[in-house]
């Protein structure tokens, strides 16, 4: 026998693929228990923050938390501009769930984490509410009783 580790050689990638699809999959296991935990961990200061309340306590609990830094999703306008671009591009009556689902996958997010898609659908629905406002989309309701947002018309010349 020799001393030395010959490489094994393939012509084709099923290895490497077996093994990358296997790595994946345990990664998705993993940020699923991790997300899982953090609700719990939520879940456990909540009930803290009453107990606490019960028992008289009337401090700022939240001036007690260490300070987080803020996660910046989107830039100042920029899912503004990703809502009136999608508005756009459709040409149809589109539900917030539906404009934040284009907005996730034009940025290469994963729109199957519903944790993900509730606060990117949140987000939008407040944007698109904002937009209202300033007059620049409408609203209307669909038979399930969604919001469906169209840009506004443009008045021709």
């Amino acid at each position: 026998m020799s001393d030395t580790i010959r490489p094994s050689r393939t012509d084709t990638f099923e290895h490497t693929i077996s093994g990358l699809l296997t790595k994946r999959a345990d990664l998705f296991g993993e940020a699923e228990r991790i997300r899982d935990r953090l609700a719990e961990i939520k879940n456990d200061v909540a009930a803290m923050d009453r107990v606490l309340g019960t028992l008289g306590y009337k401090g700022d609990l939240d001036a007690a938390m260490p300070r987080q830094k803020r996660e910046v999703i989107f830039g100042r306008g920029e899912l503004t501009r990703g809502c009136i671009d999608e508005l756009r591009e459709t040409g149809e009556p589109r539900t917030s769930r539906q404009v934040a689902e284009a907005l996730l996958s034009v940025s290469g997010q994963d729109a199957r984490d519903r944790k993900l898609m509730a606060d990117h659908t949140r987000r939008v629905s407040k944007a698109l509410r904002v937009l209202k406002g300033d007059g620049r989309v409408t609203a209307g309701k669909d038979g399930h009783g969604n919001m469906l947002w169209r840009l506004k018309p443009t008045k021709a010349s």
